[in-house]
């Protein structure tokens, strides 16, 4: 069961996380991006955990709204947008609920994803987080269909994820700044879809 706690924990893991693998990310997306990647997410994160800092959120939407609202405003690129936006729908889908289960979180996953969706206008194959979000979300309905508890839905989905990150590798890049370099995208791991890896794997840590 997801509780505000519980939220509040898995966002300031994303703070913890965004910061010990900015180089990292900023790393990946210098070779087929803008090299801003890991800096946008950390700085995003980090003004995420201040709002924390300095103000608890009354429920599970309103902290989720906020990182939305604090995303949008600090991260730089697409990903702020992108972020924002899944985060900004995810808490829709939570909106009045004081826990959720599995097949809550499942669908909040899915509001959020599909928000992506609709702003960036990619798709499954195109080299862009999608390619670890929407096998991860599709594990996670599957999951929680079959009364899978919360652990297990999120280890289902962060599996699913990595298999999908890992697919990155060898597609050749049809949207983002990446798509510029054409061929040459290819054999590159794609920074966005590692940066939801994290986000995933970050959820399955403070919520088991």
């Amino acid at each position: 069961m997801l509780t505000l706690e519980m939220t509040e924990k898995w966002l300031r893991e994303l703070g913890r996380v965004y910061a010990e693998q900015k180089e990292y990310l900023t790393r990946l997306d210098s070779e087929i991006g803008d090299a801003d990647h890991g800096i946008n997410m950390n700085r995003g994160f980090s003004a995420v955990c201040a709002e924390l800092d300095k103000q608890s959120p009354s429920s599970i939407s309103a902290a989720l709204k906020s990182t939305a609202f604090v995303l949008i405003r600090t991260v730089g690129g697409a990903s702020g947008p992108l972020y924002g936006s899944f985060f900004l729908d995810f808490s829709k889908a939570l909106d009045g609920k004081d826990t959720a289960e599995s097949a809550d979180v499942a669908a909040a996953f899915q509001a959020g994803l599909e928000a992506i969706k609709k702003r960036g206008k990619a798709h499954v194959g195109d080299k862009t987080m999608l390619d670890a979000l929407v096998p991860a979300v599709e594990k996670m309905e599957v999951l929680a269909g079959e009364g899978k508890d919360i652990p297990t839905m999120l280890g289902g989905a962060v599996e699913a994820a990595e298999a999908g990150l890992a697919s990155t590798i060898e597609m050749v890049a049809k949207k983002g700044r990446a798509s510029y370099l054409g061929e040459r995208s290819k054999g590159h791991q794609d920074p966005g879809a590692t940066s939801s890896y994290y986000l995933l794997k970050a959820a399955l840590e403070t919520w088991k």
